[in-house]
């Protein structure tokens, strides 16, 4: 793939752009701290930056989450890479004026697609899943917490102190609801739920599925556009694994992966995790999907649970799995598999990954996942029988004989295991997994001689 000169979606593009009087155009980049960047571009220099892309530092992709540039080999102050706009990510942003985004894959100065870009890598996984006729779907669960502005020691108060599932709590931001939701929906995200959550000013809302590049898309939408709508109503909404380290809840981000046929025909794909024929409906590519992400758990939270702060909520009894292993409905454990919905059993069967939260890359976590679960299945893995109780209400000794084992409880220990698992390594390759290790030791030794509380402050309003 090279970068080309403008095609006829890039000039319908324009127009509608032109159309829709937008002005401005954000193209954004996810980089590996998982903040969200962006230029803006003028509307009449659209075309150019279209075909020709926008310039950055190479320096970009070590930046930590707090702005401090990790030593990485080749990627310092000398050198650029393109940030190439894609014409199929264009949304007008209804919450503020004129504006528009899209998304951009980083290239080299030679026009080819460039290894530290997470977006690239995700790409890849999906072209590897697709040499199997398969294709990724992708539903997600997002947690965040509303609040204010604190004059205390903790910067920060809840929003609000309603209870789980109450409409107290949609009541008290209705103002906030009637302008998020429709705003969602008028940039093709589809929300499903919506509900007040166990923390004090916790929300949650649920997105449909979709593949697995537009899915990680909409992570990103959905925390800018939840963020700014906030703002708007004097609120800050942060998804930060552990906002409040002293409360019972962390925030979650729940990802809901199946795989379907690729190639069938229109309304003719099936989900390929379904099988009628077993007890538990999961068919032999699922179970070997399963097996993947459990062989390689410790490293995968590397990349889903990827902030200090994360290491707060992975706590047991917290309902955020700690341990690895995978169940029926059973919400402690790091894999569920959901309950199957009435009239809809084979299009609702899917594979729910809770030990993951917003200060993952979603590209990087997706990508990830999809090429344990190919590890998976190339290996044919099985992933035992499913744990039927709580890990942590069990002893140590029933827990070892079943094989089950506590994730990483801290970040420095995930990135050793990511460090050392080179079927992940080798899916990054050598220039994006060096540079996020180096990003992410960076965190950590920034956080070194910090306390929880102090670490959750920081992170606040990063996520």
């Amino acid at each position: 793939m090279t970068i080309k000169n403008l095609t006829p979606d890039a000039e319908a593009l324009i127009g509608l752009a032109k159309r829709s009087q937008v002005r401005l155009v954000r193209v954004l980049y996810c980089d590996n701290a998982n903040l969200i960047r962006t230029k803006a571009v003028w509307i009449d220099d659209l075309p150019a930056r279209l075909q020709a892309g926008i310039g950055f530092p190479l320096a970009q992709q070590a930046l930590t989450a707090f702005d401090i540039p990790a030593q990485v080999e080749g990627l310092g102050p000398v050198g650029e890479f393109r940030l190439v706009p894609d014409p199929a990510t264009f949304v007008v942003l209804p919450y503020v004026g004129e504006t528009a985004c899209l998304f951009g894959q980083m290239y080299t100065l030679e026009g080819v697609p460039w290894a530290a870009c997470p977006r690239a890598f995700l790409r890849r996984m999906c072209a590897r899943l697709a040499a199997h006729n398969l294709a990724a779907q992708v539903g997600s669960e997002h947690e965040f917490v509303l609040a204010r502005p604190a004059e205390a020691a903790f910067p920060y108060q809840p929003a609000d102190d309603t209870p789980l599932f109450s409409a107290a709590a949609l009541d008290a931001h209705a103002g906030f609801l009637c302008a998020w939701l429709p705003a969602l929906c008028r940039q093709e995200m589809t929300p499903r739920l919506v509900q007040s959550e166990y923390g004090p000013g916790q929300m949650e809302v649920s997105l449909a599925p979709t593949d697995a590049m537009q899915a990680a898309d909409n992570v990103c939408l959905l925390r800018e556009t939840t963020r700014a709508v906030a703002a708007q109503h004097g609120l800050i909404a942060s998804f930060a694994p552990k906002p409040y380290v002293e409360r019972f809840a962390g925030n979650g981000l729940h990802l809901h992966l199946s795989l379907w046929d690729r190639e069938a025909g229109e309304g003719t794909r099936s989900n390929r995790f379904y099988d009628t024929r077993e007890p538990a409906l999961l068919s032999d590519l699922a179970r070997h999907v399963l097996g993947g992400w459990l062989a390689h758990l410790p490293a995968l939270v590397a990349l889903t649970c990827a902030s200090v702060n994360s290491y707060e909520r992975l706590q047991p009894g917290h309902w955020s799995s700690a341990y690895r292993c995978w169940g029926l409905d059973n919400r402690e454990a790091a894999i569920r598999v959901p309950s199957i919905s009435w009239g809809q059993e084979a299009e609702s069967l899917r594979l729910e990954v809770r030990c993951a939260d917003h200060s993952a890359n979603p590209y990087l976590a997706l990508g990830a996942l999809l090429a344990a679960g190919l590890d998976g299945i190339e290996r044919g893995l099985e992933p035992g029988e499913p744990l039927t109780v709580d890990p942590g209400a069990m002893s140590e000794q029933e827990r070892h004989q079943l094989g089950i084992e506590r994730l990483p409880t801290r970040l420095s220990e995930a990135l050793d295991a990511l460090e050392q698992d080179a079927v992940l390594t080798a899916a990054l390759g050598p220039r994006l997994s060096t540079a996020y290790l180096a990003v992410k030791r960076q965190e950590v030794a920034f956080c070194q001689e910090r306390t929880p509380q102090d670490i959750a402050a920081l992170y606040f309003e990063k996520y």
